[in-house]
């Protein structure tokens, strides 16, 4: 490759076109806004118009793989994140929240117990309902806590064969085929899993996702965690909303066979660790942010440097944004971008020199909606020698008017920027 690339992604950081003003118009980021200027930039779709994507989807697709043709359910993407094996046809892996619910009414009061369970009370709450038997159809559970209130189910039987094909029973996301798209204004209530395919597998595999539910609510309401949570005036994590289930690993095109070069992904999440293993990236988890964005942005920082020592391609997926977004928290969304043009995106300006650099979001995130939107992402795009277009910040509005136009679907910006100037 002529330049090694610098593929930075900034979870949730764009809002809505129909803002008044977005929360990249109204951030300070003068690191952000000097690649829009010096580069070329563009917006796009990041899976289509009309799809508000969950993060996974939206990933695989700005990596250059159509989800239509690959995506197989984010279960088994967070299950391989967390170092989860399953077994295809026999077992079924969901994402799951811990949440807050009244258990007699089923009323969700919050989909992620307040934002303040700890990775230590998930664990334990998790360690409760780990080989959990369902009763029914031979059936069992597997639990494995990730990172705060999320978590990865392991749905199976040891003698009838499952299917993904099921709903979710966090009303948040709808499931569409394979995937889930982003509910605005979702009812407040935890449904029951159906079965989305009139097949036996189907049936039983809802059958033994509903009895799991139940009996997780039964023993978390009742655990030590949840009680001393309560004690302390703290939302008992008291429930797991289960979605996304999926039977089987995506098969693809490796990553690095697919652009000719060595590939890696430097990421937080289970899901984001899960897409590289799954697509042949090498893999360097980064340890969860500490509350100190200093701190972990420049570590961050020089995970990225080190990589580019022996890879040719950097993907790095930053999460700030998006939870604020979630939360409609303007002011701590705008807080989250500046940190990251602070102290990650301003130090890298240093090697403008030496490296190409591609900036933009796996989705947008508009606290005037508190989900994920089908709104068209900025992108900016950097290489040595590139002459620069007419936009001067790096914002929606601003990027729309850029050379690259916008682009329909996501996957098709990394290979034409491998191809056009990489190559």
């Amino acid at each position: 490759m002529k330049y090694k690339l610098v593929y930075l992604v900034i979870d949730g950081a764009p809002d809505s076109l129909n803002d008044p003003a977005t929360t990249l118009e109204l951030a300070v980021k003068p690191g952000l806004d000097e690649i829009a200027r010096r580069g070329i930039c563009g917006a796009m779709y990041t899976v289509g118009k009309g799809i508000a994507p969950e993060s996974d989807e939206a990933v695989i697709s700005i990596l250059g793989y159509d989800p239509h043709e690959v995506y197989t359910g984010r279960g088994p993407l967070e299950a391989l994140g967390a170092g989860l094996e399953f077994r295809e046809e026999y077992e079924v892996a969901f994402r799951a929240n811990f949440a807050t619910i009244d258990p007699e009414t089923m009323k969700i009061i919050d989909r992620r117990v307040g934002r303040n369970l700890s990775t230590q009370e998930a664990r334990e709450l998790a360690k409760a309902l780990d080989g959990l038997e369902l009763g029914v159809y031979d059936g069992y559970a597997r639990v494995v806590a990730t990172i705060g209130h999320r978590a990865v189910v392991v749905i199976g039987s040891r003698s009838r064969k499952l299917s993904p094909m099921v709903s979710n029973n966090d009303p948040a996301y709808e499931r569409k085929g394979l995937a889930s798209i982003a509910v605005p204004n979702p009812k407040p209530y935890v449904e029951p899993i159906k079965p989305l395919e009139n097949t036996e597998e189907a049936r039983i595999t809802a059958e033994l996702a509903n009895a799991f539910f139940k009996k997780a609510v039964e023993i978390l309401v009742n655990h030590p965690v949840n009680i001393d949570r309560t004690r302390k005036n703290m939302l008992p994590a008291n429930a797991l909303l289960l979605r996304d289930a999926g039977g089987k690993l995506p098969h693809a095109t490796p990553l690095g066979e697919k652009y000719k070069c060595k590939f890696a992904v430097l990421a937080e999440m289970p899901v984001e660790v899960g897409i590289g293993r799954a697509f042949g990236a090498h893999v360097i988890p980064l340890e969860p942010p500490t509350g100190d964005p200093r701190k972990d942005y420049e570590k961050r920082l020089e995970a990225t440097l080190k990589a580019l020592g022996n890879y040719d391609i950097v993907y790095v997926h930053l999460k700030g944004p998006d939870e604020p977004g979630h939360d409609g928290n303007v002011e701590l969304k705008k807080k989250k971008i500046e940190d990251i043009d602070a102290y990650y995106v301003q130090p890298l300006l240093d090697y403008l020199n030496k490296y190409a650099i591609l900036v933009t979001s796996d989705h947008a995130t508009p606290p005037s909606r508190k989900s994920h939107t089908d709104d068209p992402v900025p992108l900016a795009f950097y290489a040595p020698g590139i002459q620069g277009d007419s936009v001067s910040r790096f914002t929606e509005r601003e990027c729309l008017k850029g050379s690259i136009g916008l682009l329909e679907h996501g996957w098709q910006l990394l290979p034409m920027l491998v191809e056009k100037y990489l190559s």
